[in-house]
């Protein structure tokens, strides 16, 4: 029996602080490690060797600041996560393991606007499609995270706004992907998913105060402080596309007049094209026009990016974020719109929160999301667990070490 405060409960709360801080990371050498915990080199080294002899972790030679060190990550067979998207467009499903290595991922094109179920259909299919693929059997998946273009209630897992995903109405995504799969399922909006993407993979990496600016159909942010996603008590946190611009501006769908959405989401830029460009022009296509030169294309990538500056501007004046992350079709655009979107910022934001900002764009793309949905479940899942099967006597051996992935 552990009791509080005594050696055997201590040394628990060790392994548990070294466990956590090499699944936040992916991997972590040693000194990395002690200094993430606090605990002595000797310390970790013990603890590490434990893990290794038990099957925890895995230690492979490295080198850091030109010196020979041994780098530690989760095993390889220690369990698989499940990483789901769906856009507006496109379902895209990534798996990953506990060290952070992608194992499979694949995107396909669907209308989710138009039926809930087809939704979960196509996801539970391509799920066990790619399951299937890594050689892993369903046992092994520990959780799934999943996103989705709308605001989400951080306690029922429902959709909070029907208005975004019209087909949707009433359906609840954790509860159906949980039932469907028999695993533990985490859901989230993109723009939170985004901004986990980019933190653990991508240009947020380093950073511990970020917002991650999506802006595609809607205008959203994920932000993030000292290091953890911030949603808020009803996980409506970073809806900066609903900032007021002008009180006399067209009408939003979230029934007010003026929001930044209203300047900046496709649905209302691309029409001012439509007379010159057709009406089948889509935002990809308009960045890549703005990109050789298109003129019309770079008048409207520019506006964007000033409106969208002036969302920002309001963030740094509230949070004080160190970076801004660019996301979405929008950051294709290079500094055709981080240009503008810094000129905002300088002229409206305070400029002691000006100068210590950077603005860069998203490292990952459109897989910013998916990724984010597996560092979702890596950042929800407990300790215990792994410990647990680990330290039991009867553990399996681990089998090798799963393909580098991202």
């Amino acid at each position: 029996m552990e009791t509080p405060g005594s050696q055997s409960s201590l040394h628990r709360a060790n392994l548990e602080r070294v466990v956590r801080a090499v699944r936040m990371a992916g991997s972590l050498t040693q000194a990395e490690i002690a200094r993430a915990t606090g605990l002595s080199a000797a310390t970790v080294s013990n603890i590490v060797r434990e893990l290794k002899d038990n099957g925890t972790v895995e230690v492979t030679p490295t080198s850091a600041g030109g010196r020979r060190a041994r780098s530690v990550s989760l095993s390889g067979d220690a369990g698989i996560v499940v990483g789901v998207d769906f856009g507006h467009s496109h379902l895209r499903v990534a798996i990953g393991n506990l060290a952070h290595q992608v194992l499979a991922e694949e995107a396909e094109p669907i209308d989710v606007d138009a039926s809930a179920s087809q939704g979960f259909d196509r996801a539970e299919q391509l799920v066990e499609r790619l399951i299937g693929v890594t050689g892993f059997s369903r046992e092994k998946v520990i959780g799934m995270g999943l996103g989705v273009p709308g605001p989400i209630d951080v306690e029922t897992g429902a959709l909070g706004s029907t208005a975004i995903l019209p087909g949707w109405a009433g359906a609840n995504p954790r509860e159906e992907m949980a039932a469907r799969l028999g695993v533990e399922v985490h859901v989230d909006n993109d723009a939170n998913l985004g901004a986990l993407g980019e933190l653990v993979w991508g240009s947020g990496r380093g950073a511990r105060d970020l917002a991650y600016i999506k802006v595609a159909s809607g205008v959203g942010a994920g932000l993030v402080i000292d290091g953890r996603i911030y949603r808020g008590p009803g996980g409506t946190a970073g809806e900066i596309g609903h900032i007021t611009l002008d009180e006399s501006g067209p009408v939003c769908r979230c029934g007010n007049r003026g929001c930044l959405e209203t300047f900046a989401a496709a649905r209302y830029v691309l029409p001012l094209l439509h007379s010159s460009h057709g009406p089948d022009l889509t935002m990809t296509e308009m960045v890549k026009l703005a990109r050789t030169g298109d003129l019309g294309c770079r008048r409207v990538v520019a506006d964007v990016g000033r409106h969208v500056g002036s969302g920002v501007a309001n963030l740094c004046n509230l949070l004080n974020p160190s970076r801004i992350v660019l996301g979405g079709d929008l950051a294709e655009a290079g500094e055709l719109v981080l240009g503008p979107i810094r000129d905002s910022v300088s002229r409206y934001a305070i400029p002691s929160a000006a100068r210590r900002l950077t603005v860069v764009p998203g490292a990952l793309g459109g897989r910013a999301e998916v990724l984010g949905a597996l560092a979702l479940v890596l950042s929800e899942m407990g300790d215990s667990t792994l410990l647990d099967g680990a330290l039991s006597p009867a553990a399996p051996a681990p089998a090798l070490a799963a393909p580098a992935g991202v």
